[in-house]
C-alpha cells in the first residue's frame, strides 16, 4: 500500500533543524515509497506551502516541530502524528512505526512520539 503523507516541520531557530528534518523525510519516504510534500516553517518563512487539496488528499500528517506552526488549525480533522525535531533526528523508526499505525485509524485521530 502506498501511504500518501503531507508533513510540516520547524524548529525554534528555523534553520538547520527544520531542514535537516525535512531532508530525512524525505530519504525514509523515498526507501519505504510513500508519497511526502514537506511545508518547512523556517527562518525564510514557510516555504511549499501545502495546499488544501494536500492536506485533504493526505492519508496520514506529520507534524515535525519544537514550535507553534502556522495554520496547525488545518490538520485537526486529520490523522496526524506529533514529534519534536530532536525525536524524529534520534529515533526515526518511532515515527514510521506510528505512521504504519495510524494509516488505518479513523480521521482525527492524534499521536504523540515521546
Amino acid at each position: 500500500m502506498t501511504i500518501k503523507l503531507v508533513a510540516v516541520t520547524g524548529c525554534i531557530s528555523g534553520v538547520a533543524h527544520t531542514y535537516m528534518a525535512a531532508e530525512r523525510l524525505e530519504k525514509i519516504c523515498q526507501q519505504e515509497k510513500w508519497q511526502v510534500k514537506i511545508e518547512t516553517q523556517g527562518a525564510l518563512g514557510i516555504e511549499n506551502l501545502l495546499s488544501e487539496h494536500d492536506v485533504a488528499s493526505a492519508d496520514v500528517v506529520l507534524l515535525i516541530a519544537d514550535i507553534e506552526l502556522e495554520g496547525a488549525e488545518r490538520f485537526t480533522h486529520c490523522r496526524c502524528v506529533h514529534s519534536s525535531i530532536s525525536t524524529f533526528l534520534r529515533f526515526p523508526e518511532r515515527t514510521l512505526t506510528a505512521v504504519k499505525k495510524i494509516v488505518t485509524s479513523p480521521q482525527e485521530t492524534h499521536i504523540n512520539i515521546a
